[in-house]
């Protein structure tokens, strides 16, 4: 997740930003995922998991189940914004400027996979 999450991360953060809500939602996701997943990891090296009376495996499937659903959400909006990528930047313009360059395109569809 550690992996995924970071790869999410440069990824997003590579590209221009033209909906930043969208792409907010997705580098929150990101980052958040990637920093709990520290701190769990965290836990259990470190023996702290012994000491937190918790079901670890209700907690461990909580938040992996609340992850998928973060993250299928910020899939979904990230293709959307990759989906925009034909649009004119703005549309009373004359200079037919893409919302995406082809670049940030491929960037972008690498990001929602």
């Amino acid at each position: 997740l550690q992996l995924f999450g970071t790869l999410v991360w440069i990824l997003v953060a590579a590209t221009r930003i033209p909906l930043p809500l969208l792409q907010g939602w997705v580098m929150f996701v990101a980052v958040t995922s990637w920093f709990l997943s520290i701190v769990f990891l965290c836990v259990f090296l470190f023996g702290y998991a012994n000491r937190i009376a918790v079901n670890w495996n209700q907690t461990d499937f909580l938040f992996h189940g609340t992850t998928f659903v973060c993250y299928f959400g910020a899939f979904l909006l990230q293709a959307a914004t990759t989906s925009l990528h034909h649009f004119p930047r703005k549309f009373n313009s004359t200079a037919q400027e893409k919302i995406l360059s082809d670049h940030e395109y491929n960037i972008s569809i690498a990001a929602s996979v």
